[in-house]
């Protein structure tokens, strides 16, 4: 008989402290049932990463984004206010906006011309003559909670969520010291894995345990040995020191300074810092057995003469993801083997895994605290 998904939720033990627990078990990267619980109380009630600032800056910029099978639009309007809205017409429920991003005097929607102003209000209908009992001031755009932080933009599809500075929690004070706001915006890329998003993070936040396996140029300049690992809120910062090493040229010539971190934020924004460089990552399901991740990538200077240095960075960086894709798309099938339902993990290195599946449970299993918004 089919377990139902109590059932499946019932089998990892989100009690357990690390020496003592188990991952959470396969099915929850397989099962429909489970991606869909997911779409609901994840995605659609946590603070979802959809822009850079630097997309929104003038009035009548916008950017389109799908978040928990929704479409998405934010704008910012001609009073500089920013607003996010659902990208769907009142009228017969067409995508107002169809371009990922640009610059409009107004947003019109290509299926029977109905117009809204960028603060969403319905400006104008065609043809709607005669129509009796329709209130214009009602069927505007439907508003979305949107707020920033550093150089990133994130919606809410829960309107009684707490506020992005309460959910970033201790982060805000963690990054702060970084000045993330000085790097600026040089380049995108996206990789569409053939895995469930949750191995991907789970490889992520394995304090650097993968590392000197897989990543011989990036553990060439890592001290693995003083990789630290720290839990707090809703985020994990994992740490190493940076060594000279003539191990990978490229590897030692684009990471700079004395630290490398590497940020997560509950449940898929990724931060990639070190001197003069960063990179983000956000990981978005796209069915329960494969996921996109988008790369934003930042430097101190993106003029022509940083250009070649820039794109050394980044060379370092994909394949540094082309051997991450490799091994998630080949956990991923395992974790459809019989002969597998949950492993342990390392009290040294996982304790950020630990942290998200104990969030992650706590979410779909539906006890997680709600703060007040």
């Amino acid at each position: 008989m089919e377990q139902t998904v109590q059932e499946i939720l019932a089998i990892y033990d989100d009690k357990a402290a690390l020496a003592d627990a188990h991952t959470i078990p396969a099915p929850w990267y397989f099962d429909e049932r489970i991606a869909e619980l997911e779409r609901r109380r994840v995605f659609g009630k946590t603070w979802q990463g959809v822009a850079r600032t630097d997309q929104l800056a003038s009035p009548g910029q916008f950017v389109t984004a799908q978040i928990a099978g929704e479409p998405i639009v934010i704008v910012r309007g001609n009073d500089n206010v920013l607003r996010a809205f659902f990208n769907v017409c009142r009228h017969h429920a067409a995508a107002v906006m169809t371009e990922p991003a640009g610059c409009a005097q107004h947003l019109r929607c290509p299926y029977h011309g109905w117009t809204y102003g960028l603060d969403g209000a319905l400006k104008g209908m065609t043809e709607f003559e005669g129509v009796c009992e329709f209130e214009r001031a009602q069927n505007g755009l439907v508003p979305i909670r949107v707020e920033t932080w550093e150089n990133f933009v994130f919606i809410n599809l829960d309107p009684k969520a707490e506020s992005l500075e309460s959910f970033l929690g201790g982060l805000v004070k963690r990054v702060k010291p970084l000045q993330l706001g000085k790097l600026q915006f040089f380049e995108r890329r996206s990789y569409e894995l053939k895995c469930n998003w949750k191995v991907y993070i789970d490889n992520f936040l394995d304090g650097g345990y993968h590392v000197p396996h897989l990543h011989k140029g990036l553990n060439s300049v890592l001290e693995y040995v003083n990789y630290t690992i720290e839990n707090e809120d809703r985020f994990c910062v994992q740490a190493s020191p940076l060594k000279d090493s003539q191990e990978d040229a490229d590897a030692s010539a684009t990471r700079k300074g004395t630290m490398a971190y590497y940020f997560w934020q509950y449940p898929n924004f990724m931060v990639n810092w070190y001197e003069g460089y960063l990179d983000t990552n956000l990981v978005l399901p796209l069915a329960q057995d494969r996921c996109l991740v988008i790369f934003d990538f930042y430097f101190a200077g993106t003029d022509d003469e940083a250009a070649d240095y820039n794109r050394q960075s980044i060379a370092v960086s994909h394949r540094v993801q082309e051997e991450d894709v490799d091994i998630c798309e080949a956990v991923q099938r395992g974790l459809n083997s019989q002969a597998y339902l949950a492993g342990r993990l390392s009290v040294r290195r996982e304790a950020g895994e630990h942290l998200f599946h104990r969030l992650l449970a706590a979410d779909l299993k539906g006890t997680r605290a709600v703060a007040a918004p």
